[in-house]
């Protein structure tokens, strides 16, 4: 059995800090690959697509195979563009370590802050490796104190301290300051180098200090020591021999269209052919992984095992998804980096509607972010993004991957909606030789809570079955707001009680009251639309401080007191997507690029012009012939429509 190290490191940065290619040096040093290649070459090893080559930038997660001396190390280039942030957040929730790059010239930028935000949120243990020092402009000194200001105060520069992987008493003096058990060590004079490296190993492990190190990737400057220090200081625990369990990290279809389940192995043996469970729509499903594979860039091998530790791809399961647990694992991770626009997708009338949609799906499975949505009504898909590159690159995707051409319409602002105040709805459905009848509690939720459900209802009045029939449908799909039939969100419902009959309740008959009672509550309803918001960092030189300010008012942003020194200002805040999307290239023109912004989506508040966005909308609630607030009522043998606004009266359970 093999018990090398096994160790799963992912590798960030802004834009054009060069994270593909010191990742490429890495690959050289450990002989993973024969000749180093370059993003301006367009042939780095991991960045094996068209698409990324053309553009010059990382847009998937792809990773490759090292060996170096006694460990196997797994390394996952990810994107460096915001517009491709969700496919960097799944990938960073299964890594053992990271390395954040940045540029000696450019420093902390916008992006950086993102990405450091989310290695911190799940206390990935971080190296700095600050890149580009050949280059005019550098200033190691500078970077590293933006490093300790920006990010943390705990980043420890090792250029001369840890040489060699001695460590030397400067480095000593850094851990006896940060841990009262190494104080007493050092003032004792200990000086046994192996208590020093295992006390470094573990502060960098537990998130307590983080290595910094500098060179220039392309010029292979300090690359060497780097690889180095990453091997001594890297330390990993898992158990072979506890069940099997893993965490899926992304889904790809090869060019045969076979479902590729990535997945990181977090315990115990996995062998081909054995079955592996996992959780679907609350239930449990069992498949065999009839191929296991090491993947490795754009090759590909099969093993007849894996074990803890260990990032392969296996086929077989049909319906996992990215952030879910398999084997003895069996949560589901949730993601922060969600898109805040909405796209509609644009293809000749010549194509079947059904392929086009079968397309996207596919991207979707691969992409959750995406939210490919069929809007029935209006026979159209749309999908949700990031940003306009994002839309570029599926286009060529799309033409890749599916021979077909597609465009995309204006990127717009997804909004949501929600309730000001508790309402009770009440939906009826009888026409003949049917009957149904459901009285719901609907009352605002907490921001981002999406809709939660409870059960008040009585077993008296209604089955245990009915009840979790009026759950699962409330759940079953997507439901619509009045003001602009934008998602619903944040509303807690409450089943209080409802009605059947032993011979005339059939299926759907629950599915047709439960919404009507719903969408009968919202007629009632205080209804706000809810737009996104993003919460801001920006530096900028003193003399550009009024000019943010404004702007900032005239976006309808919120700003917190700014932070100056004597040469530079930092404000922070919330401000609408809609108003400040593209603030990033205005503000890079009037700085003339030296002014930074950090822009992370959090999460929706009450939209800031929601006169102005309903009239433009336009969304006739009544014309809506999925969501009606009428009852059904029977007379005389036959049914007949109540309104919404005289139901109530005619409920038979008040």
């Amino acid at each position: 059995m093999n018990r090398m190290k096994q160790v799963t490191i992912g590798m960030f940065a802004h834009v054009d800090a060069g994270k593909t290619t010191l990742a490429e040096q890495l690959l050289y040093h450990t002989n993973s690959i024969r000749e180093r290649g370059r993003v301006d070459h367009k042939d780095a090893y991991l960045d094996s697509h068209e698409i990324e080559r053309a553009r010059g930038i990382t847009v998937f997660a792809d990773q490759a195979v090292m060996t170096y001396k006694d460990a196997t190390y797994y390394l996952i280039d990810t994107p460096g563009h915001v517009d491709f942030s969700p496919e960097m957040e799944r990938a960073i929730q299964v890594m053992d370590y990271a390395v954040l790059v940045v540029s000696a010239v450019e420093g902390v930028q916008g992006h950086t802050e993102t990405v450091w935000q989310l290695l911190r949120k799940h206390r990935i243990p971080t190296f700095f490796f600050i890149n580009k020092i050949d280059r005019t402009g550098a200033d190691v000194n500078r970077v590293l104190e933006e490093i300790r200001q920006h990010l943390t105060p705990e980043a420890c520069y090792l250029k001369e301290s840890f040489a060699g992987g001695i460590v030397e008493e400067s480095l000593k003096e850094s851990l006896a300051e940060r841990d009262e058990q190494m104080l007493e060590a050092f003032l004792s004079g200990e000086e046994d180098q192996a208590y020093w490296l295992e006390a470094l190993r573990e502060m960098v492990k537990s998130c307590r200090l983080y290595p910094c190190v500098s060179g220039s990737a392309l010029q292979d400057t300090g690359v060497r020591e780097f690889l180095e220090q990453l091997h001594l200081l890297i330390q990993v625990d898992y158990d072979v021999e506890a069940p099997f369990a893993g965490r899926v990290y992304k889904i790809r279809h090869d060019k045969s269209g076979t479902r590729l389940t990535y997945i990181k192995a977090l315990s115990g043996i996995l062998k081909v052919r054995e079955e592996i469970g996992y959780g679907v729509n609350d239930g449990q499903l069992s498949e065999k992984a009839t191929r296991l594979l090491i993947v490795n860039g754009s090759k590909m091998q099969a093993v007849d095992q894996v074990s803890a530790g260990d990032l392969f791809a296996v086929i077989g399961l049909s319906e996992a998804e990215a952030g879910q647990g398999v084997g003895s694992c069996l949560d589901k991770l949730s993601y922060d980096l969600v898109p805040a626009l909405t796209s509609k997708v644009m293809f000749s009338e010549s194509l079947p509607v059904k392929d086009v949609l079968k397309a996207f799906r596919v991207l979707n499975a691969e992409d959750p972010s995406l939210q490919v949505i069929w809007e029935e009504s209006l026979q159209e898909i749309h999908i949700h993004v990031m940003g306009v590159i994002q839309l570029e690159v599926l286009q060529q995707l799309v033409k890749e991957r599916f021979a077909f051409e597609v465009a995309y319409g204006q990127p717009e602002i997804l909004y949501k909606e929600t309730i000001e105040g508790p309402v009770k709805g009440y939906g009826h459905f009888e026409p003949l030789r049917h009957y149904a009848e459901v009285h719901l509690l609907l009352e605002p939720g907490e921001r981002g809570s999406g809709m939660t459900f409870r059960n008040a209802a009585h077993i008296h009045d209604l089955s245990i079955g009915n009840q979790h029939l009026i759950e699962t449908h409330l759940f079953e799909r997507e439901h619509h707001g009045l003001l602009t039939g934008s998602p619903l969100t944040d509303v807690r419902v409450t089943l209080l009680t409802g009605a059947s009959h032993n011979e005339h309740t059939h299926g759907g008959d629950f599915r047709e009251a439960t919404f009507r009672a719903l969408r009968q509550g919202l007629e009632k309803a205080d209804n706000m639309l809810l737009e996104p918001f993003y919460e801001y960092k920006i530096r900028v030189e003193l003399d550009h401080l009024g000019k943010v300010l404004s702007d900032l008012q005239r976006a309808s942003g919120q700003f917190d007191p700014p932070q100056t020194n004597a040469s530079h200002a930092v404000i922070t805040g919330r401000v609408p997507v809609a108003t400040f999307m593209d603030y990033s290239t205005e503000l890079a023109a009037y700085t003339h690029g030296r002014g930074s912004i950090q822009l992370v989506l959090a999460g929706y508040d009450r939209c800031h012009n929601e006169p102005e966005v309903i009239e433009r909308k336009g969304y006739r609630k009544d014309a809506d012939p999925l969501y009606t607030s009428s009852s059904i009522f029977c007379a005389k043998g036959a049914g007949y429509a109540v309104p919404w606004d005289e139901a109530e009266a005619k409920m038979h359970l008040l």
